[in-house]
Order: structure tokens, then sequence, then C-alpha cells
């Protein structure tokens, strides 16, 4: 069995060649692309009124830990809306998605191309303190392999 060396040279050779050199017929991968909203919970309590001995205030807000919650986009007309940015009721409205931020505040949910209502569910019940011009609560926009960013401030808390 002399020819036991030569095949396992040739068996070696063979192996290093087909992990040293990518396949031939091996396609590329295509980059990825994420597409949804990524941002940041903060919360704001106490004073931020403008104070002329301390004109720089800078303070937006603490990180916080809050549950997240995507619908399709909502209008005021179709909750029932409580007091400081609280929503006592989305009626039959379902999120699309529900995701928890960080213990950092950010968070990050895929989603398909359409606008979207963005609510964190606080202790007193779902809260959004924006809207915009048609009523629309706290829009966001999803275009298409866009990553969104939005920054859902808590404010109930807070002075202005």
């Amino acid at each position: 069995m002399r020819s036991t060396p030569v095949f396992l040279a040739l068996l070696l050779s063979l192996s290093i060649h087909a992990f040293a050199y990518p396949h031939p017929y091996k396609k590329a991968r295509k980059p990825t692309f994420f597409q949804g909203i990524c941002g940041t919970v903060l919360v704001k309590r106490g004073n931020h009124m403008p104070d002329p001995d301390q004109p720089q205030r800078t303070n937006n807000g603490q990180p916080a830990q809050h549950d997240v919650l995507i619908y399709q986009l909502l209008n005021m007309s179709q909750v029932d809306a409580g007091e400081n940015g609280f929503i006592n009721s989305v009626r039959d409205a379902r999120p699309i998605k529900t995701v928890k931020s960080g213990k950092n505040g950010k968070f990050c949910v895929s989603l398909p191309v359409g606008q979207y209502s963005v609510l964190v569910r606080e202790p007193k019940g779902l809260y959004a303190n924006l809207s915009d011009a048609q009523n629309n609560i706290n829009p966001v926009t999803v275009q298409k392999s866009k990553r969104t960013w939005a920054t859902i401030s808590i404010t109930h808390e807070a002075v202005f």
C-alpha cells in the first residue's frame, strides 16, 4: 500500500484548495437593508422653563425602558383622549408590533413601508404627546429600505 501517502497528499492538497479559494459558482451576498423605525424613549421631569440665569438648559431627558407600541396611523378622532397626552382607549385598533426599549432607551423595529403612530405604555396608560396638523397621533413614516429615527419624549411630569 505505497499509494496511501500519495493519496493522502492529494486529498490534503484538494482540501486546502477548496478552503483557500471561493467557490466559482457561489453568488455574492447582497447587503441587507433595515427598513423600519429606530429611536430613543426619553423621560423629562421637573422644570424645563427658560431661566435667564441658566440660558443653556440642555436636559433632553433620561433614557427609559418602556413598551413601545406601533399602530397603523391613528387619528385623534379614532381614540378616546385623556389628560396630559394619555390615551384612555384606542377602541378597536391593535398594535402592529410591540417592542421594549432597552435601559438606554433605544429601540428598533422592522416594518413595511407606511405611516404609523408610535406610543409608549406608561403605568397610567398609553402615552403620546405629539400630533401633526391633521391630528394624527405621533406620526412616523417608514420609507423603502430606510431607517426612520424617532425620539419619544414622555413629558407629563415636566413643566415647560
